[in-house]
């Protein structure tokens, strides 16, 4: 007899899905997945079957893929099923067989989801996967989130079987007489998952008889505190201010952050920081500011008294700018040239200037600041670096590789556009003709 009343409440109690849900349900054929279907179809659900080949094992998965098909005959249900180039899509992404079994699948279920208005898709999974999930996990130093194993539900993502062991599951199918395709590979210990499922829990069940018990209730607690680390992290999110796309952290209220280091690891990650990068920005956050830290698409600086977190942006290539130049685009800002007979000054707009015409040797040059950049910083006779200039003005770090420099054909800076321009190229008494240089932030 079949546990379907213990099935349907697992389902109603996790609201994984209700009796007018049309299901996709991934079926390999083996043990866990029949017994799934079955139960699927015993229980009245609305469902259909689909089971990936990856051809990694030759006529065995050409086997499990014609007993897919039989046992979707034989339930009455469409059979959805799909070839995958498992092997060449790992080499062309330099990711392993796993890995890219992994994607494959879940890409073409979600696919067949949205095309054949799926509301949910049912997978396999079962007590003991979870078992091996958490201890993967602890090996991998996954942290907290880890420890929550594997959810009833992710999405579109159903796991209808977590109710039970794969010892009650082969239980079930062995006293019922349920025929199912047993995977080769799961024998293998070349694989992590196996390597812990055969040799890993057998040693801890001799330890804990009722090892899937102890887990079931240790998960309750994971995931408990999961939600309380969740809770006080969307508050200390509410410290974080907006300031011209940028995002202000505090550095007050990183320090009465406790746990400190947990807490800011999880503020961050989103945003592609990792631990030990939170480590290093909790060591300075003491000391000078001027520290960046990066991700794959974030900067973080510490900048007096607070951490500013931003997008990166590309360096932007160096623009040309040619006598008959009217303006040129760079980044995100618009340049515009006007030239004047008269020694016109421009004043009370940091956004424009004007320049000796004279002094002007074409073509000219838009680029960001680079290392040993100096210029004559207007009033002045002596010449300044341009890091000693960004740090007399406050200028984040973040910031300062953001700011267009106008550079002569000399190579000289003209004008730090928006700050300060060059002694050398200001309006002067002998000045008979001006080009006013003006800056224009782009909204497009």
């Amino acid at each position: 007899m079949l546990p379907v009343d213990s099935f349907i409440q697992f389902i109603s109690k996790n609201q994984l899905f209700n009796s007018g849900s049309k299901v996709l349900a991934a079926v390999s054929g083996g043990m866990d997945s029949v017994l799934m279907a079955r139960l699927l179809s015993a229980a009245g659900y609305r469902f259909d079957i689909a089971h990936c080949n990856f051809q990694l094992r030759g006529q065995d998965a050409l086997t499990d893929q014609a007993f897919c098909n039989r046992l979707a005959d034989e339930l009455k249900v469409k059979f959805h099923t799909i070839n995958f180039d498992t092997a060449g899509y790992a080499v062309s992404h330099k990711i392993s067989i796993q890995m890219a079994a992994r994607h494959l699948r879940y890409q073409w279920f979600e696919a067949l989801r949205q095309q054949q208005g799926y509301q949910a898709i049912a997978l396999a999974h079962h007590q003991n996967d979870t078992i091996e999930t958490i201890l993967l996990n602890l090996t991998r130093g996954t942290g907290i989130t880890g420890l929550h194993g594997i959810l009833p539900q992710n999405g579109a993502l159903v796991r209808p079987m977590l109710f039970m062991s794969r010892q009650e599951i082969s239980e079930v199918v062995t006293k019922n007489k349920i025929a199912y395709v047993e995977d080769s590979s799961n024998a293998s210990v070349k694989y992590a998952r196996n390597k812990i499922r055969l040799e890993v829990i057998p040693k801890l069940k001799e330890l804990n008889p009722a090892l899937e018990e102890t887990f079931e209730a240790n998960l309750q607690h994971f995931r408990a505190l999961e939600l309380l680390l969740e809770h006080e992290v969307n508050r200390q999110k509410e410290h974080f201010t907006e300031h011209d796309g940028e995002r202000h952290l505090p550095l007050e209220a990183i320090k009465k952050m406790e746990p400190r280091h947990l807490l800011l690891y999880h503020l961050l990650k989103p945003y592609g920081f990792n631990g030990t990068q939170v480590t290093d920005v909790l060591s300075v956050v003491d000391k000078h500011a001027g520290r960046a830290f990066e991700s794959a698409g974030y900067v973080l600086v510490l900048d007096r008294g607070k951490l500013i977190l931003k997008k990166r942006t590309e360096q932007l290539p160096p623009v040309i700018i040619n006598q008959a130049s009217t303006k040129v685009d760079y980044g995100q800002y618009q340049l515009t040239l006007l030239h004047d007979d008269s020694a016109l000054i421009v004043k009370d707009n940091p956004m424009a200037v004007s320049v000796d015409t004279a002094s002007l040797v074409y073509p000219l040059t838009l680029r960001v600041w680079e290392q040993g950049d100096q210029f004559y910083p207007l009033g002045m006779r002596s010449r300044q670096k341009l890091s000693d200039f960004f740090v007399h003005q406050k200028i984040p770090l973040h910031q300062k590789n953001n700011i267009p420099l106008l550079i002569n054909g000399n190579q000289e800076i003209i004008w730090i556009g928006g700050h300060r321009l060059d002694d050398r190229y200001k309006v002067s008494d002998n000045t008979k003709k001006v080009t006013i240089f003006e800056l224009y932030k782009r909204y497009d």
